[in-house]
Protein backbone atom coordinates (compact mmCIF):
# COMPACT_ATOMS: atom_id res chain seq x y z
CA UNK A 1 0.00 0.00 0.00
CA UNK A 2 1.23 3.48 -0.83
CA UNK A 3 -0.10 6.40 1.17
CA UNK A 4 0.22 10.03 0.06
CA UNK A 5 0.92 12.78 2.57
CA UNK A 6 0.56 16.43 1.65
CA UNK A 7 2.10 18.27 4.54
CA UNK A 8 1.45 21.76 5.81
CA UNK A 9 1.84 23.93 8.92
CA UNK A 10 3.96 27.01 9.22
CA UNK A 11 7.63 27.54 8.45
CA UNK A 12 10.08 27.62 11.32
CA UNK A 13 13.44 29.32 11.03
CA UNK A 14 16.30 27.11 12.22
CA UNK A 15 18.61 29.38 14.23
CA UNK A 16 22.28 28.84 13.56
CA UNK A 17 23.91 26.69 16.23
CA UNK A 18 20.61 25.64 17.90
CA UNK A 19 19.61 21.98 18.07
CA UNK A 20 16.01 20.84 17.64
CA UNK A 21 14.53 17.76 19.33
CA UNK A 22 17.05 14.90 19.23
CA UNK A 23 16.46 11.26 18.52
CA UNK A 24 16.13 9.05 21.61
CA UNK A 25 19.79 8.02 21.46
CA UNK A 26 21.21 11.44 20.67
CA UNK A 27 22.75 13.83 23.15
CA UNK A 28 20.41 16.09 25.14
CA UNK A 29 19.55 19.44 23.51
CA UNK A 30 22.46 21.79 24.09
CA UNK A 31 24.40 24.48 22.29
CA UNK A 32 27.31 23.09 20.27
CA UNK A 33 30.48 22.72 22.31
CA UNK A 34 32.75 25.69 21.78
CA UNK A 35 35.86 23.57 22.12
CA UNK A 36 36.79 20.74 19.78
CA UNK A 37 36.88 17.46 21.69
CA UNK A 38 39.29 14.70 20.80
CA UNK A 39 41.61 13.57 19.53
CA UNK A 40 39.47 12.08 16.81
CA UNK A 41 39.67 8.43 15.84
CA UNK A 42 37.81 6.38 13.27
CA UNK A 43 34.43 5.34 14.64
CA UNK A 44 34.62 1.59 15.37
CA UNK A 45 31.01 0.90 14.34
CA UNK A 46 30.58 3.34 11.47
CA UNK A 47 33.99 4.07 9.91
CA UNK A 48 32.54 6.62 7.51
CA UNK A 49 33.01 9.06 10.37
CA UNK A 50 35.29 9.87 13.26
CA UNK A 51 34.39 9.84 16.93
CA UNK A 52 35.62 12.26 19.58
CA UNK A 53 35.09 9.71 22.37
CA UNK A 54 31.93 11.32 23.80
CA UNK A 55 28.79 9.23 24.13
CA UNK A 56 25.11 9.40 23.27
CA UNK A 57 22.35 8.89 25.84
CA UNK A 58 22.36 5.13 25.24
CA UNK A 59 26.11 4.89 25.91
CA UNK A 60 27.13 4.49 22.27
CA UNK A 61 29.98 6.52 20.82
CA UNK A 62 29.02 9.74 19.10
CA UNK A 63 29.97 10.05 15.42
CA UNK A 64 31.63 13.30 14.33
CA UNK A 65 30.75 14.69 10.90
CA UNK A 66 33.40 17.05 9.53
CA UNK A 67 32.46 19.78 7.08
CA UNK A 68 33.74 23.22 6.23
CA UNK A 69 35.54 25.52 3.83
CA UNK A 70 39.25 26.14 3.53
CA UNK A 71 41.40 28.70 1.76
CA UNK A 72 45.05 28.82 0.72
CA UNK A 73 46.40 31.58 2.99
CA UNK A 74 44.97 30.44 6.32
CA UNK A 75 48.44 29.61 7.72
CA UNK A 76 51.09 31.30 5.61
CA UNK A 77 50.43 34.78 4.29
CA UNK A 78 50.10 34.57 0.50
CA UNK A 79 49.52 37.00 -2.29
CA UNK A 80 51.13 39.78 -4.32
CA UNK A 81 53.82 41.90 -2.72
CA UNK A 82 56.76 41.18 -0.47
CA UNK A 83 55.89 40.64 2.29
CA UNK A 84 52.50 39.33 1.18
CA UNK A 85 49.35 40.80 2.72
CA UNK A 86 48.70 39.64 6.28
CA UNK A 87 45.75 37.30 6.66
CA UNK A 88 43.07 38.26 9.22
CA UNK A 89 42.76 34.89 10.94
CA UNK A 90 40.30 35.98 13.62
CA UNK A 91 37.91 37.27 10.95
CA UNK A 92 38.31 33.95 9.12
CA UNK A 93 37.35 32.00 12.25
CA UNK A 94 34.34 34.30 12.67
CA UNK A 95 33.39 33.46 9.07
CA UNK A 96 33.65 29.71 9.70
CA UNK A 97 31.62 29.92 12.90
CA UNK A 98 28.97 32.05 11.26
CA UNK A 99 28.45 29.36 8.63
CA UNK A 100 28.39 26.48 11.11
CA UNK A 101 31.61 24.89 9.83
CA UNK A 102 33.76 22.65 12.01
CA UNK A 103 36.71 21.72 9.76
CA UNK A 104 39.49 23.35 7.74
CA UNK A 105 42.57 22.25 5.90
CA UNK A 106 45.46 24.43 7.05
CA UNK A 107 47.46 25.00 3.90
CA UNK A 108 51.18 25.06 3.33
CA UNK A 109 53.08 26.32 0.30
CA UNK A 110 56.56 24.83 0.00
CA UNK A 111 57.82 27.39 -2.51
CA UNK A 112 58.58 30.93 -1.42
CA UNK A 113 57.00 32.40 -4.55
CA UNK A 114 55.14 31.54 -7.73
CA UNK A 115 53.66 33.37 -10.68
CA UNK A 116 50.21 34.85 -10.43
CA UNK A 117 47.31 32.54 -11.32
CA UNK A 118 49.49 29.57 -10.52
CA UNK A 119 51.94 29.99 -13.41
CA UNK A 120 55.29 28.28 -13.16
CA UNK A 121 57.71 31.20 -13.32
CA UNK A 122 58.08 32.91 -9.95
CA UNK A 123 59.73 35.87 -11.67
CA UNK A 124 56.63 36.54 -13.82
CA UNK A 125 54.70 39.80 -13.37
CA UNK A 126 52.29 39.66 -10.47
CA UNK A 127 54.41 37.19 -8.51
CA UNK A 128 52.76 35.78 -5.39
CA UNK A 129 54.80 35.32 -2.24
CA UNK A 130 54.31 32.93 0.70
CA UNK A 131 55.70 33.40 4.22
CA UNK A 132 56.77 32.30 6.77
CA UNK A 133 58.41 28.90 6.17
CA UNK A 134 59.53 26.10 8.49
CA UNK A 135 63.27 26.67 8.10
CA UNK A 136 65.36 29.65 9.17
CA UNK A 137 66.87 31.93 6.53
CA UNK A 138 70.33 32.42 7.98
CA UNK A 139 72.68 32.55 5.02
CA UNK A 140 75.51 32.89 4.30
CA UNK A 141 74.70 33.81 0.74
CA UNK A 142 71.52 34.74 -1.02
CA UNK A 143 68.86 32.47 -2.47
CA UNK A 144 67.37 33.08 -5.91
CA UNK A 145 64.71 35.36 -4.47
CA UNK A 146 67.43 37.69 -3.14
CA UNK A 147 67.00 36.76 0.52
CA UNK A 148 69.35 34.77 2.80
CA UNK A 149 69.60 31.09 2.00
CA UNK A 150 67.79 28.52 4.15
CA UNK A 151 69.52 26.41 6.77
CA UNK A 152 67.57 23.18 6.58
CA UNK A 153 69.00 22.08 9.94
CA UNK A 154 67.43 25.04 11.77
CA UNK A 155 63.75 25.80 12.22
CA UNK A 156 62.08 29.17 12.11
CA UNK A 157 60.25 29.18 15.44
CA UNK A 158 57.89 31.91 14.26
CA UNK A 159 56.38 29.47 11.76
CA UNK A 160 55.68 26.89 14.43
CA UNK A 161 54.41 29.43 16.93
CA UNK A 162 51.93 30.61 14.31
CA UNK A 163 50.95 27.03 13.49
CA UNK A 164 50.24 26.19 17.12
CA UNK A 165 48.40 29.43 17.79
CA UNK A 166 46.11 29.03 14.79
CA UNK A 167 45.31 25.38 15.42
CA UNK A 168 44.64 26.16 19.07
CA UNK A 169 42.40 29.13 18.27
CA UNK A 170 40.36 27.03 15.84
CA UNK A 171 39.98 24.23 18.36
CA UNK A 172 38.69 26.63 20.98
CA UNK A 173 35.86 27.47 18.56
CA UNK A 174 35.04 23.83 17.88
CA UNK A 175 36.87 23.70 14.54
CA UNK A 176 39.08 20.73 13.65
CA UNK A 177 42.21 21.40 11.60
CA UNK A 178 43.98 19.14 9.11
CA UNK A 179 47.59 20.32 9.19
CA UNK A 180 48.99 20.05 5.67
CA UNK A 181 52.63 18.98 5.94
CA UNK A 182 53.70 19.24 2.28
CA UNK A 183 52.26 20.61 -0.94
CA UNK A 184 52.65 18.80 -4.22
CA UNK A 185 50.68 20.87 -6.70
CA UNK A 186 53.35 23.53 -7.20
CA UNK A 187 56.66 21.68 -6.79
CA UNK A 188 56.05 18.97 -9.37
CA UNK A 189 55.46 21.43 -12.22
CA UNK A 190 58.43 22.57 -14.36
CA UNK A 191 59.90 25.90 -13.39
CA UNK A 192 58.96 25.68 -9.73
CA UNK A 193 62.24 24.37 -8.32
CA UNK A 194 63.97 27.78 -8.38
CA UNK A 195 61.69 29.08 -5.63
CA UNK A 196 61.91 26.00 -3.40
CA UNK A 197 64.08 25.79 -0.25
CA UNK A 198 65.40 22.41 -1.44
CA UNK A 199 66.86 23.85 -4.64
CA UNK A 200 70.63 23.65 -4.31
CA UNK A 201 71.01 27.42 -4.81
CA UNK A 202 68.55 28.19 -2.01
CA UNK A 203 70.05 26.38 0.98
CA UNK A 204 73.44 26.15 2.71
CA UNK A 205 73.21 22.39 3.24
CA UNK A 206 74.09 21.18 -0.25
CA UNK A 207 70.61 19.72 -0.72
CA UNK A 208 69.45 19.36 -4.32
CA UNK A 209 65.80 18.56 -4.80
CA UNK A 210 66.18 18.87 -8.58
CA UNK A 211 69.10 16.53 -9.30
CA UNK A 212 68.35 16.21 -13.01
CA UNK A 213 67.83 19.98 -13.38
CA UNK A 214 64.49 19.59 -15.18
CA UNK A 215 62.93 22.53 -13.36
CA UNK A 216 60.63 20.48 -11.15
CA UNK A 217 61.20 19.58 -7.52
CA UNK A 218 59.17 16.35 -7.53
CA UNK A 219 62.13 14.27 -6.39
CA UNK A 220 61.60 15.74 -2.92
CA UNK A 221 58.34 13.78 -2.75
CA UNK A 222 60.06 10.45 -3.22
CA UNK A 223 62.46 8.38 -1.13
CA UNK A 224 65.29 8.80 -3.65
CA UNK A 225 67.50 11.00 -1.48
CA UNK A 226 67.88 9.80 2.15
CA UNK A 227 69.28 13.18 3.18
CA UNK A 228 66.08 14.92 2.06
CA UNK A 229 63.92 12.28 3.75
CA UNK A 230 65.83 12.82 7.01
CA UNK A 231 65.21 16.58 6.86
CA UNK A 232 61.52 16.01 6.13
CA UNK A 233 61.18 13.55 9.00
CA UNK A 234 62.77 16.05 11.39
CA UNK A 235 60.27 18.67 10.22
CA UNK A 236 57.34 16.26 10.70
CA UNK A 237 58.52 15.49 14.24
CA UNK A 238 58.72 19.21 14.91
CA UNK A 239 55.13 19.70 13.72
CA UNK A 240 53.91 16.85 15.93
CA UNK A 241 55.85 18.23 18.89
CA UNK A 242 54.24 21.61 18.23
CA UNK A 243 50.56 20.61 17.94
CA UNK A 244 50.40 16.96 18.98
CA UNK A 245 48.90 17.73 22.39
CA UNK A 246 45.88 19.49 20.84
CA UNK A 247 42.57 17.68 20.45
CA UNK A 248 41.56 19.43 17.24
CA UNK A 249 44.41 18.11 15.05
CA UNK A 250 44.42 15.87 12.00
CA UNK A 251 47.40 15.49 9.67
CA UNK A 252 47.49 15.55 5.87
CA UNK A 253 50.67 14.39 4.16
CA UNK A 254 50.48 16.58 1.06
CA UNK A 255 48.18 18.37 -1.33
CA UNK A 256 47.95 16.79 -4.79
CA UNK A 257 51.34 15.17 -5.19
CA UNK A 258 51.98 13.08 -8.28
CA UNK A 259 51.66 9.33 -8.58
CA UNK A 260 55.40 9.08 -8.02
CA UNK A 261 54.87 10.11 -4.37
CA UNK A 262 52.97 7.01 -3.27
CA UNK A 263 55.78 5.19 -1.46
CA UNK A 264 56.94 8.46 0.12
CA UNK A 265 53.44 9.26 1.36
CA UNK A 266 52.90 5.75 2.71
CA UNK A 267 56.25 6.04 4.49
CA UNK A 268 55.32 9.34 6.13
CA UNK A 269 51.90 8.06 7.21
CA UNK A 270 53.59 5.15 8.95
CA UNK A 271 56.30 7.47 10.31
CA UNK A 272 53.69 9.74 11.93
CA UNK A 273 51.80 6.82 13.41
CA UNK A 274 54.99 5.30 14.83
CA UNK A 275 56.20 8.60 16.29
CA UNK A 276 52.80 9.38 17.82
CA UNK A 277 52.69 5.97 19.48
CA UNK A 278 55.36 7.39 21.78
CA UNK A 279 53.17 10.42 22.55
CA UNK A 280 50.15 10.81 24.85
CA UNK A 281 47.81 11.43 21.89
CA UNK A 282 47.42 9.97 18.42
CA UNK A 283 45.68 11.79 15.57
CA UNK A 284 44.13 10.78 12.23
CA UNK A 285 46.42 10.93 9.20
CA UNK A 286 45.11 11.63 5.69
CA UNK A 287 46.17 11.13 2.08
CA UNK A 288 44.63 13.13 -0.75
CA UNK A 289 44.22 13.05 -4.53
CA UNK A 290 47.27 12.32 -6.68
CA UNK A 291 48.12 13.58 -10.14
CA UNK A 292 48.71 10.85 -12.73
CA UNK A 293 50.94 12.00 -15.55
CA UNK A 294 49.76 14.92 -17.64
CA UNK A 295 46.08 14.81 -16.67
CA UNK A 296 44.26 14.62 -13.38
CA UNK A 297 41.96 11.78 -14.32
CA UNK A 298 44.25 9.03 -15.63
CA UNK A 299 44.49 7.15 -12.35
CA UNK A 300 42.02 5.56 -10.01
CA UNK A 301 41.67 6.28 -6.32
CA UNK A 302 42.65 2.76 -5.34
CA UNK A 303 46.06 3.81 -3.99
CA UNK A 304 44.24 6.06 -1.51
CA UNK A 305 41.97 3.25 -0.37
CA UNK A 306 44.95 0.87 -0.13
CA UNK A 307 47.00 3.33 1.92
CA UNK A 308 47.60 3.19 5.69
CA UNK A 309 45.81 6.56 5.98
CA UNK A 310 42.78 6.99 8.25
CA UNK A 311 41.05 9.42 5.90
CA UNK A 312 41.29 10.22 2.21
CA UNK A 313 40.13 12.80 -0.35
CA UNK A 314 39.63 11.22 -3.80
CA UNK A 315 39.54 12.71 -7.27
CA UNK A 316 36.32 12.65 -9.32
CA UNK A 317 36.57 8.89 -9.88
CA UNK A 318 36.31 9.21 -13.65
CA UNK A 319 38.76 6.35 -14.26
CA UNK A 320 36.54 4.08 -12.17
CA UNK A 321 33.34 5.15 -13.89
CA UNK A 322 32.31 7.25 -10.88
CA UNK A 323 31.43 10.90 -10.42
CA UNK A 324 32.10 12.24 -6.94
CA UNK A 325 31.10 15.74 -8.07
CA UNK A 326 27.66 15.18 -9.65
CA UNK A 327 26.53 11.88 -8.17
CA UNK A 328 28.81 10.75 -5.32
CA UNK A 329 28.80 6.98 -4.83
CA UNK A 330 27.82 5.72 -1.38
CA UNK A 331 30.70 5.44 1.05
CA UNK A 332 31.32 1.83 2.05
CA UNK A 333 33.25 2.79 5.19
CA UNK A 334 36.63 1.51 4.06
CA UNK A 335 38.01 5.00 4.78
CA UNK A 336 36.66 8.20 6.22
CA UNK A 337 36.17 10.28 3.06
CA UNK A 338 36.58 14.05 3.22
CA UNK A 339 35.10 14.83 -0.16
CA UNK A 340 36.88 18.01 -1.22
CA UNK A 341 35.94 20.20 -4.17
CA UNK A 342 39.63 21.08 -4.44
CA UNK A 343 40.21 17.64 -5.98
CA UNK A 344 36.96 17.56 -7.95
CA UNK A 345 37.53 20.69 -10.01
CA UNK A 346 38.88 23.36 -7.64
CA UNK A 347 36.48 26.17 -6.80
CA UNK A 348 33.33 24.27 -7.75
CA UNK A 349 30.27 22.56 -6.33
CA UNK A 350 26.88 23.76 -5.15
CA UNK A 351 24.28 23.16 -2.47
CA UNK A 352 23.04 20.01 -4.23
CA UNK A 353 26.54 18.53 -4.16
CA UNK A 354 26.75 19.11 -0.41
CA UNK A 355 23.47 17.30 0.32
CA UNK A 356 24.17 14.48 -2.12
CA UNK A 357 27.58 13.93 -0.53
CA UNK A 358 26.20 14.00 3.01
CA UNK A 359 23.37 11.58 2.18
CA UNK A 360 25.92 9.19 0.63
CA UNK A 361 27.99 8.99 3.82
CA UNK A 362 30.76 11.49 2.97
CA UNK A 363 32.15 14.52 4.79
CA UNK A 364 32.04 17.34 2.18
CA UNK A 365 34.44 20.29 2.28
CA UNK A 366 34.80 23.29 -0.01
CA UNK A 367 37.87 24.96 -1.59
CA UNK A 368 36.82 28.52 -0.86
CA UNK A 369 38.16 31.59 -2.71
CA UNK A 370 37.19 33.52 0.45
CA UNK A 371 38.81 36.95 -0.02
CA UNK A 372 39.98 36.27 -3.63
CA UNK A 373 43.50 37.29 -2.64
CA UNK A 374 45.39 34.20 -3.78
CA UNK A 375 43.91 32.61 -6.90
CA UNK A 376 40.19 33.20 -6.86
CA UNK A 377 38.46 35.60 -9.20
CA UNK A 378 34.86 34.62 -8.52
CA UNK A 379 32.22 36.50 -6.55
CA UNK A 380 32.67 35.30 -2.95
CA UNK A 381 28.98 35.90 -2.23
CA UNK A 382 28.04 33.57 -5.06
CA UNK A 383 29.21 30.64 -2.95
CA UNK A 384 26.98 31.47 0.02
CA UNK A 385 24.35 28.76 -0.70
CA UNK A 386 27.06 26.09 -0.73
CA UNK A 387 28.65 27.42 2.48
CA UNK A 388 25.26 27.56 4.19
CA UNK A 389 24.45 23.98 3.15
CA UNK A 390 27.63 22.72 4.78
CA UNK A 391 26.41 24.18 8.05
CA UNK A 392 22.88 22.87 7.57
CA UNK A 393 24.10 19.30 7.00
CA UNK A 394 26.24 19.54 10.11
CA UNK A 395 23.21 20.50 12.22
CA UNK A 396 21.32 17.46 11.00
CA UNK A 397 24.34 15.28 11.65
CA UNK A 398 24.42 16.51 15.24
CA UNK A 399 20.67 16.04 15.76
CA UNK A 400 20.65 12.45 14.52
CA UNK A 401 22.41 9.46 16.00
CA UNK A 402 24.80 9.57 13.05
CA UNK A 403 26.78 6.54 14.22
CA UNK A 404 23.80 4.34 13.33
CA UNK A 405 23.10 5.97 9.96
CA UNK A 406 24.27 4.50 6.66
CA UNK A 407 23.59 5.35 2.99
CA UNK A 408 20.46 3.45 1.91
CA UNK A 409 19.66 4.33 -1.70
CA UNK A 410 17.17 1.45 -1.76
CA UNK A 411 14.86 3.03 0.82
CA UNK A 412 14.00 6.22 -1.11
CA UNK A 413 12.98 6.69 -4.71
CA UNK A 414 15.28 9.73 -4.81
CA UNK A 415 18.22 7.38 -4.10
CA UNK A 416 19.60 9.88 -1.58
CA UNK A 417 18.82 8.49 1.85
CA UNK A 418 20.80 8.26 5.07
CA UNK A 419 18.99 5.94 7.45
CA UNK A 420 18.86 3.83 10.54
CA UNK A 421 15.85 1.77 9.40
CA UNK A 422 13.00 1.86 11.86
CA UNK A 423 14.47 4.83 13.72
CA UNK A 424 15.59 7.74 11.50
CA UNK A 425 15.54 8.59 7.79
CA UNK A 426 17.00 11.67 6.09
CA UNK A 427 16.07 11.97 2.41
CA UNK A 428 17.16 14.50 -0.22
CA UNK A 429 14.92 15.24 -3.18
CA UNK A 430 16.71 17.38 -5.79
CA UNK A 431 14.23 17.62 -8.63
CA UNK A 432 10.72 16.18 -8.22
CA UNK A 433 7.74 17.02 -6.06
CA UNK A 434 6.58 13.52 -5.10
CA UNK A 435 8.74 10.62 -3.96
CA UNK A 436 8.52 7.51 -1.82
CA UNK A 437 10.24 6.22 1.29
CA UNK A 438 10.17 2.51 2.12
CA UNK A 439 8.94 2.12 5.70
CA UNK A 440 7.71 -1.47 5.28
CA UNK A 441 10.07 -2.82 7.94
CA UNK A 442 9.40 0.03 10.34
CA UNK A 443 6.77 0.03 13.05
CA UNK A 444 5.04 2.80 14.92
CA UNK A 445 4.65 6.47 14.10
CA UNK A 446 7.26 8.90 12.79
CA UNK A 447 7.60 12.62 13.35
CA UNK A 448 7.94 14.41 10.01
CA UNK A 449 9.84 17.51 9.10
CA UNK A 450 10.66 19.25 5.83
CA UNK A 451 13.74 21.39 5.37
CA UNK A 452 14.32 23.95 2.63
CA UNK A 453 18.08 24.06 1.80
CA UNK A 454 17.65 27.38 0.02
CA UNK A 455 16.07 29.29 2.91
CA UNK A 456 17.23 27.31 5.94
CA UNK A 457 13.64 26.91 7.15
CA UNK A 458 11.90 23.85 8.60
CA UNK A 459 8.28 22.82 8.14
CA UNK A 460 7.00 20.37 10.77
CA UNK A 461 4.16 18.14 9.64
CA UNK A 462 1.73 15.44 10.69
CA UNK A 463 3.11 12.09 11.77
CA UNK A 464 3.22 9.12 9.42
CA UNK A 465 2.98 5.44 10.23
CA UNK A 466 5.47 2.75 9.35
CA UNK A 467 4.65 -0.57 7.75
CA UNK A 468 4.31 0.51 4.11
CA UNK A 469 5.94 2.41 1.26
CA UNK A 470 4.90 5.98 1.87
CA UNK A 471 4.63 8.63 -0.82
CA UNK A 472 5.36 12.23 0.09
CA UNK A 473 4.44 15.43 -1.73
CA UNK A 474 6.30 18.28 -0.09
CA UNK A 475 4.68 21.64 0.59
CA UNK A 476 7.72 23.61 -0.55
CA UNK A 477 9.65 23.80 -3.78
CA UNK A 478 12.44 21.40 -4.66
CA UNK A 479 15.15 20.80 -3.73
CA UNK A 480 13.96 19.65 -0.34
CA UNK A 481 15.06 17.50 2.60
CA UNK A 482 12.72 15.17 4.50
CA UNK A 483 13.52 14.02 8.04
CA UNK A 484 11.60 11.13 9.62
CA UNK A 485 12.19 10.23 13.24
CA UNK A 486 10.49 7.46 15.22
CA UNK A 487 8.28 8.94 17.91
CA UNK A 488 9.52 8.46 21.43
CA UNK A 489 7.23 6.18 23.39
CA UNK A 490 5.92 7.84 26.53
Amino acid sequence: MTAVFALGLGLLVWPAGLSAQPSPTARPPQPPAKKAVGPLRVHPNNPRYFTDGTKNLDGSLKAVYLTGSHTWNNLQDMGPGDPPPAFDYDAYLDFLERHGHNFVRMWRRESVAWGSKGSADFTAPGVHMAAPHPWARTGPGLAQDGKPKFDLEKFDEKYFQRLRGRVQSAGERGIYVAVMLFEGDLPHKPGRSRAHPFHIDNNINGISGDPNDDGSIKETHTLENPAITRIQEAYVRKVIDTVGDLDSVLFEIANECGRYSTDWQYHLIRFIKAYEQQQPQQHPVGMTFQYYGSTKEKGTNQLLFDSPADWISPNTGKAEGLDYLRNPPPSDGKKVILLDTDHLGGITGNSAWVWRSFLRGHNPIFMDPYDNLVLGTSDPQGWEPLRASLGHTRRYAERMNLATMTPRNDLASTQYCLANPGSEYLVYQPDQRAFTVDLTKATGDFDVEWFDPQTGKMTPAETVQGGAIREFAQPIAVPVVLYLRAKTKS
